[in-house]
């Protein structure tokens, strides 16, 4: 007698593989220096990144990210609460280019730096932020507002920390992240970001890491985080598990032209090679609620 456990184990072993090939310290979650469209095409994955080409990198599911977000289409959600967000900067620790973009990354071995509230019932650590741009400022952003793209997306991405006991381990179960999406838009100089834009050429190389400490992100986010869409979805890079509540803000941030210039230091790799872009396509998804 074939057992479910029998049919589902070899799946959790190959999901498990690709995320120790990938996640393992420094953390793993990616972000791409492109646009979308090639990406999900299995005929261009010959083309692209190899991450693209392992066999859990083949979008599928009724929950993948990102979405077109239609406005007209999104609905109040009485039961949705004032989202908590409390940052400590201490934890901030350092910046590494995964080969992709960058990633500031923080200690989350405890609850220093987390949110709750808004659509969560639990409460997430805050283990990495990154950002997703495009290769001129008409576009860069993952997500999109009635097909508006901005020039660049932040995410700042949570693991459950009341249910699991690793980010390794949140990364592929239900429940297990929570990710707060920001778009940037061209205007005024960003001063909380200037400390970062400073120290991105000390990263400009693959697998370069520096020390970066006392950052606060909450200075990134915009002044109304009660302001926002919320709908159940995925990670927008392999394995594209569906295991990420999106808290994407509805008020942008002010970045100046100069600051988002700074991604084309990371616009090729070691070798001189333009690197392919690495996020799923736009998909489209039901239950986009906001408070």
């Amino acid at each position: 007698m074939v057992t479910l456990s029998a049919i589902v184990a070899p799946l959790g072993r190959q999901i498990h593989r690709h995320l120790v090939k990938h996640v393992r310290s420094p953390r793993w979650i990616p972000s791409r220096a492109c646009n979308l469209s090639a990406c999900s095409s299995k005929l261009a994955f010959s083309q692209v990144h190899p991450m693209w080409q392992e066999p859990l990198a083949i979008p599928g599911g009724d929950r993948q990210s990102p979405i077109d977000i239609v406005v007209r289409k999104s609905v109040f959600d009485p039961q949705l609460r004032p989202l908590k967000v409390q940052y400590d900067p201490r934890t901030c620790q350092q910046i590494w280019n995964n080969g992709y973009s960058f990633l500031v990354e923080y200690d989350d071995t405890t609850d220093k730096s987390t949110v709750k509230g808004g659509p969560l019932e639990d409460q997430f650590r805050l283990c990495q932020f990154h950002f997703h741009w495009g290769e001129n400022n008409a576009w860069g952003s993952e997500h999109s507002i009635d097909r508006r793209l901005y020039p660049a997306e932040l995410h700042l991405v949570h693991w459950n920390s009341d249910k699991y006991s690793l980010f390794e381990e949140a990364v592929i179960e239900e429940n297990g992240l929570a990710v707060i999406a920001v778009f940037l838009k061209i205007g005024k100089r960003h001063e909380g970001l200037q400390k970062l834009v400073d120290a991105l050429p000390a990263v400009r190389h693959k697998d370069s890491l520096v020390e970066f400490t006392k950052f606060d992100p909450a200075c990134l986010l915009p002044e109304n985080i009660d302001d926002y869409w919320t709908y159940a979805g995925s990670l927008t890079t392999p394995p594209l598990t569906e295991a990420v509540t999106w808290i994407v803000m509805k008020r942008h941030i002010e970045v100046s032209h100069d600051q988002v210039g700074r991604r084309l230091i990371f616009s090729h790799d070691q070798v001189g090679r333009r690197l392919i872009c690495l996020g799923n396509a736009r998909q489209e998804i039901k239950g986009i609620f906001f408070p």
